[in-house]
């Protein structure tokens, strides 16, 4: 069991929710699910039964999801970063996860739920770690001129001279 485990609150989509990841990325899988008793129903106002949490995997992460009523919402406070090592798992990864939700810039989207994902390659910080100030700054100056981020775009924005 990992320390730390990401809670995700959704109004009434979290098993949903949850099936929906565990289809798009490799390695996953729905775990447990609770439903809410009689007290939980009281306090909650869900009916007894109902969903109240999901847990599930991704490529070997816990997550939690919890139905927890429309008080909260997802925002771009927190986000979720893919580390991709392929232009294919990028492409793959962004068309699943904005499909019926919003492509941003800079890799970033939020799915049909609302969570925001940034969707890199593994390159990214290696190439922003380099010494050659140019190199980072060409780097950013590329990104910041893409939706889906574009390796071979990045990569000669790096090698430039």
């Amino acid at each position: 069991m990992q320390k730390i485990t990401p809670c995700l609150w959704f109004d009434d989509k979290a098993e949903e929710a949850a099936k929906f990841y565990v289809s798009i990325f490799k390695n996953s899988k729905v775990g447990n699910i609770t439903r809410y008793g009689e007290e939980g129903a009281n306090v909650s106002g869900r009916p007894k039964g109902t969903v109240m949490t999901v847990t599930f995997e991704l490529d070997g992460q816990e997550f939690m999801a919890l139905n927890g009523g429309p008080h909260f919402t997802f925002s771009e406070a927190v986000s979720f970063i893919v580390n991709c090592k392929s232009q294919e798992e990028i492409d793959e990864l962004w068309e699943k996860l904005s499909e019926s939700g919003e492509k941003g810039q800079c890799g970033w989207l939020k799915d049909k739920y609302g969570l925001s994902w940034q969707i890199v390659p593994t390159e990214v910080g290696e190439m922003m770690q380099d010494n050659d100030p140019e190199k980072t700054n060409r780097v950013m100056k590329s990104i910041l001129q893409m939706n889906k981020i574009d390796i071979k775009r990045l990569q000669q924005a790096y090698a430039r001279q």
